[in-house]
């Protein structure tokens, strides 16, 4: 079907229902998530949001099909990322032009799968559908922002498959609602025309249309049923108290500030600020077991300024807080920017930045001996990692001039230990990858410790669709999982994914967890085969997509000949 029923004539009417189709679409996605309305989103609105996007498919031709979906992937972003416009000046540019991109090949493969497989091909519409979520994780420009399953962050019945098939599971869960009702209007409509329908039995037969589809269509709506009804016993016969267990109890420290920003006196009121909450912390609870300062809380760059002293001021801080760290009653655990002398691409030996996580023990705090670390090993697209300098030296100098700050990759999926715990620390946005906290747990780390600083954003919707994500890598492993952040959201998560406790937005706090000591004695089965669903959705949905376009030709030859 064209964009008319004429396709060499342009219609207003028709463009301007594709339009509020799409619009329509934009708005349930962005809805779904945690948005300015309700920062915990509109979990229902996932079940069908892409019903629009699906009538699109069908009312719009092959060749407009790359242009409506460059259209919704763009507008998407912008509804749904729109604080990327104060993390980095080119970051919604890239952002929003990436998804302009996936979706103007998406939408296509859609509109194939409608095409090739008049009957069923919403049921390929949905696997296609998922196995874009799950490669949109992949490579340099890995982004999990945005993926469905997690609009339901805050349901946690239905989010505890997550632990069997990870958010894929999830996603296709949410999704299908979607194919099957856009399936069931776009054949409501196709049987009005057909009858040539007049206006005053238009409702009527579209309503008997819908009931003859789910007559037909019934068998695929009853399995989707049972696995929701799966998902939801499942949800429940899953969940477990922790509260009985043995713990360690962690104070979290959430400053309330962007650390980068107003140069060394800012950083030592910073620090000035965050040893004054560390020490409320502590003397409130003097059983606290060890305390956690947010991504890159300490900015001058500890070992390098201890080691080298090229800058008499920053050596003074850095020692201030050595002292301080040393006389401490219990361990810290600090992000900062972690500086050595290493061998460059270009053949030179230079400072070498890597964003990092130390834990510092009362007393060994002298460098030498060096303290433990973690170094960060998923870096952000663009703005702390760009591989790419020699293939596209405009981009580079692009992102020079606009002040990115570029990190190495660190390699080894480090586990910590403190009294009986074993922790691991993702920093940033990599507890948004299931992999990672995946390999951590694999590697000994009985509880996730994520480091974040979204303070840039000035944004709750941004704090909590980050928080919506790293809810799931909990699930997922079973294990607990705290955050201590810049600005929020400060909080510590059960292994059901249930929020126990949260610091306040923006605000000057620190906040306690009791960290249950779970024991290594059952592996989830996402720990065991990771997103082997997502690639399942991926290769399926695309090899039974490639079959039937094949088939569909050599049969269409075999007709003519």
């Amino acid at each position: 079907m064209g964009e008319t029923n004429n396709p060499h004539r342009f219609s207003p009417r028709h463009f301007f229902c594709n339009l509020l189709l799409l619009l329509s679409a934009v708005l349930l996605f962005a809805l779904s998530h945690p948005n300015p309305l309700s920062v915990y989103g509109f979990p229902p609105a996932a079940f069908v949001a892409f019903v629009p996007l699906f009538v699109l498919v069908r009312r719009t031709s092959f060749g407009f099909s790359f242009l409506w979906g460059a259209l919704y992937g763009f507008l998407c972003y912008c509804a749904y990322s729109y604080w990327l416009a104060t993390f980095h000046p080119l970051a919604l540019y890239v952002i929003t032009s990436l998804y302009l991109f996936w979706m103007a090949v998406v939408v296509p493969l859609l509109k194939l799968a409608d095409m090739f497989f008049p009957g069923k091909g919403y049921i390929l519409q949905w696997a296609l559908w998922v196995g874009y979520e799950y490669i949109k994780t992949l490579g340099f420009n890995a982004y999990c922002y945005g993926i469905i399953g997690y609009s339901l962050w805050s349901w946690p019945v239905l989010i505890q498959i997550a632990s069997v098939f990870g958010v894929w599971g999830v996603s296709a869960l949410v999704v299908f609602p979607s194919a099957w009702i856009g399936k069931g209007i776009n054949f409501s409509l196709d049987s009005m025309k057909e009858k040539k329908a007049g206006k005053p039995d238009c409702v009527r037969e579209f309503f008997c249309s819908f009931g003859r589809f789910a007559g037909i269509e019934k068998i695929s709506a009853f399995c989707w049923l049972g696995f929701l009804l799966f998902t939801l016993v499942f949800g429940f016969v899953s969940y477990k108290d922790y509260s009985g267990y043995p713990s360690v109890k962690a104070a979290l420290i959430q400053p309330n500030s962007d650390p980068w920003h107003g140069g060394l006196s800012a950083y030592k009121e910073e620090f000035r600020k965050l040893s004054r909450l560390s020490d409320e912390a502590v003397s409130a609870h003097p059983d606290v077991d060890f305390v956690v300062w947010p991504e890159t809380a300490f900015i001058p760059r500890i070992e390098w300024h201890y080691k080298y002293r090229e800058d008499r001021e920053s050596f003074n801080l850095v020692s201030d807080l050595l002292t301080y760290l040393d006389s401490a009653p219990v361990p810290f655990v600090i992000g900062n920017d972690d500086a050595v002398r290493e061998m460059t691409e270009d053949g030179y030996v230079d400072r070498v930045d890597y964003n990092s996580v130390f834990v510092f023990y009362p007393g060994e705090n002298v460098i030498p001996p060096r303290p433990e670390r973690y170094r960060k090993t998923h870096l952000v697209p663009f703005t702390e990692h760009f591989p790419y300098k020699k293939t596209f030296p405009w981009i580079y100098d692009l992102l020079v001039a606009s002040d990115t700050h570029f990190w190495k990759k660190g390699t080894d999926f480090k586990v910590f230990e403190i009294g009986d715990l074993k922790f691991s620390t993702p920093i940033c946005f990599e507890d948004t990858f299931g992999y990672i906290s995946r390999r951590f747990v694999n590697s000994g780390a009985r509880a996730i410790v994520n480091l974040t600083n979204d303070a840039w954003a000035k944004d709750k919707c941004c704090q909590y669709q980050h928080l919506a994500m790293s809810v799931f890598r909990a699930v997922e492993n079973r294990v607990p999982l705290v955050r201590s952040t810049a600005t929020g959201q400060t909080a510590f998560v059960d292994p059901n994914g249930r929020i126990v406790s949260m610091a306040d937005s923006f605000s000057e706090t620190w906040l306690t967890a009791e960290i249950p000591l779970v024991p290594d004695d059952s592996k989830t089965l996402y720990r065991l085969w990771g997103d082997l669903w997502g690639i399942i959705f991926l290769f399926s949905s695309i090899t039974v997509l490639v079959a039937g376009i094949v088939i569909r030709v050599f049969v269409k030859r075999g007709d003519k000949n």
